[in-house]
């Protein structure tokens, strides 16, 4: 058996979590990626703007965050273009933030606390449906026997012809590098909504056929009624699940 020479230059790779926590440990950092979790391109003015930072700062932050994998780039003249690198990092994210303590924020206006209580209700993460209203539609694909969550979750055969009816040809067909099922810890209930491909197509169903109308600067979801008559009468959804709660969410929730 060959002896292990000490002197002997050896390296090996391992995932260093502790850099990709450094980059979201910083709080304008942490709100840019958010704010991107819409599925959209900004432009690093529009982040400036949003986080309320110096486009110099902002500038500083985004090539952090392209240099760490959390964020592709594109440039067209002198316009610098910005998105989440994939689908992959915007669940990463959202499950971080299930997971992440909530902290109080001041509310300031009945704007504010409509505001909050409509993002709680029904948002995109990245390019699926989040929210109160991701994860009954979650839970009710459960229920009806649509997803199986024993080994993880799984579209049945049922859920196939289920999409089938409503026109979705089973996520036609998964992207490459795409989970055909997969799910997100929803950090506004820390319980599980539908994403993946499955999820992606529902949502681009749902934007089709008017159930839902997508805020142009945020990433607030509106149920319409035709929304609220389909969910009712496809998932069986419940009232609670269909309007945002009177309730104003926990600060930081």
């Amino acid at each position: 058996m060959k002896r292990w020479d000490a002197d002997q230059e050896s390296v090996a790779e391992t995932p260093d979590l502790a850099a990709l926590a450094a980059l979201l440990a910083d709080r304008t950092r942490a709100a840019i990626c958010m704010a991107l979790l819409d599925g959209g391109t900004w432009t690093a003015g529009e982040l400036a703007e949003y986080a309320a930072v110096a486009p110099s700062t902002t500038t500083e932050h985004l090539n952090l965050l392209v240099a760490g994998g959390l964020l592709a780039e594109e440039r067209q003249g002198r316009r610098r273009y910005v998105r989440l690198a994939g689908p992959e990092t915007a669940e990463t994210l959202e499950n971080l933030a299930g997971l992440a303590p909530y902290r109080q924020v001041p509310i300031r206006s009945l704007a504010e606390a409509n505001h909050r209580r409509a993002l709680h209700h029904a948002r995109t993460c990245y390019d699926h449906i989040a929210g109160a209203l991701g994860v009954a539609i979650a839970d009710a694909m459960s229920e009806r026997g649509l997803l199986a969550r024993d080994y993880g979750p799984v579209l049945t055969a049922a859920g196939a012809d289920w999409l089938a009816a409503l026109g979705i040809p089973d996520a036609a067909p998964p992207a490459a590098h795409r989970a055909h099922v997969r799910t997100c810890l929803d950090w506004t209930v820390r319980r599980h909504h539908l994403s993946g491909a499955v999820g992606a197509a529902l949502y681009r169903h749902a934007l089709e056929h008017a159930w839902l109308v997508k805020a142009v600067t945020t990433r607030i979801l509106t149920l319409t009624a035709a929304g609220r008559a389909a969910f009712r009468t496809q998932l069986g959804l419940p009232d609670e699940a269909l309007f945002p709660s009177l309730t104003l969410p926990a600060p930081g929730g």
